[in-house]
């Protein structure tokens, strides 16, 4: 039995995470951690886990947490993390981040777009923790990076096609719409009911820190230099994320061309889903699981190929994502803890 340690478990992702490691076959939760509610038992935070879950939420202590675990996940803001990996690390144990701290093969990138980063000896190891991409790195990896949310939802069905040159790099727009969750559970103006209620709205435009990690992978996977035009949407909705790409064909493919070549490289891989035309991608669909669904479109006028796909911004976006990166370090199947049937409505 995997014993594991959430650091962060308050927040939206966190309570995921605690969520599916408590109904994980083969893994035992052993603390969860949270400044702000320490002594406070985790289903007095979230009544829906009462019964569930019956851990108190701690102090961080490192020693003593990394002395009942054997993987720990950071369910924590940006920089914070980078703190504390080493001496996690340090102490033999495997890490699931899932800030943005580990995620970049380019440290200068991420300073460029974050903050200094502090463990630059320990990032040269770490592995971006896209599992349909990366799978046989993250088998061997003790430091994971668990992508954003937005990249998942991009990268997905457009690496397939970029590596079959298939699609202008060039060319490439995505519109993506995410519901409030994913702005995370401190409290701030632009997340208030009030603001939130009966709107749409674009934010970041073109600004987004979600832009240079999904442009570093696109990059690495073409083989050539991927800068993508991205624009972020806040939709009134608790979870959910759906992508729109747009990108003009290089030849004169077919849909089901392009259906096949995503097919194809997925071929096995439980948590993609090809969707048929007279049933796109919903976010309702992928509520609550681990599944990205994915639908192909191609505009003839244009010449244009319209990708759409969604996934739950708190589960493959975040956290179930970051079980699936445990599962495979540990040799698991892929979708243990993460088989969840999906609500028909």
């Amino acid at each position: 039995m995997i014993r594991a340690g959430i650091i962060g478990a308050t927040g939206y992702a966190g309570a995921e995470l605690v969520r599916i490691l408590a109904g994980h076959p083969g893994v035992e939760l052993t603390a969860v951690t949270s400044r702000r509610y320490a002594g406070k038992p985790f289903g007095e935070v979230f009544p829906a886990m009462a019964g569930v879950v019956d851990l108190v939420c701690e102090e961080l202590d490192i020693a003593g947490l990394c002395g009942r675990t054997d993987v720990v996940f950071l369910a924590l803001p940006h920089k914070i993390p980078m703190a504390l990996v080493p001496e996690i690390a340090g102490l033999g144990k495997k890490v699931v981040d899932l800030s943005a701290d580990f995620r970049f093969s380019d440290i200068g990138l991420y300073e460029q777009h974050y903050q200094a980063h502090t463990a630059k000896e320990l990032n040269k190891d770490a592995v971006y923790g896209l599992c349909e991409i990366y799978r046989e790195k993250i088998r061997k990896a003790v430091i994971i990076g668990n992508p954003g949310c937005y990249p998942t939802s991009i990268l997905l069905p457009l690496i397939p096609l970029l590596k079959k040159g298939l699609i202008n790099p060039d060319t490439i727009i995505s519109d993506s719409k995410s519901g409030v969750s994913g702005a995370g559970r401190s409290v701030s103006l632009t997340t208030h009911f009030c603001e939130v209620n009966e709107s749409y709205r674009a934010y970041k435009i073109a600004a987004h820190r979600h832009n240079p990690e999904i442009n570093e992978v696109l990059t690495r996977e073409a083989g050539s230099p991927v800068h993508i035009t991205f624009v972020p949407h806040l939709v009134p909705m608790t979870r959910g994320m759906l992508t729109t790409t747009y990108a003009s064909l290089n030849k004169d493919a077919k849909e089901t061309d392009i259906r096949n070549c995503i097919a194809d490289y997925y071929a096995g891989r439980y948590f993609v889903r090809m969707r048929p035309d007279e049933n796109p991608p919903d976010t309702l669909h992928v509520r609550g699981t681990n599944f990205c669904d994915i639908g192909v479109r191609i505009d003839r006028h244009n010449n244009r190929l319209i990708l759409i796909s969604a996934i739950d911004n708190l589960v493959k976006g975040a956290a179930g994502q970051a079980v699936q990166n445990m599962n495979i370090m540990y040799g698991l199947d892929e979708a243990a803890g993460l088989d969840i049937v999906p609500c028909p409505v």
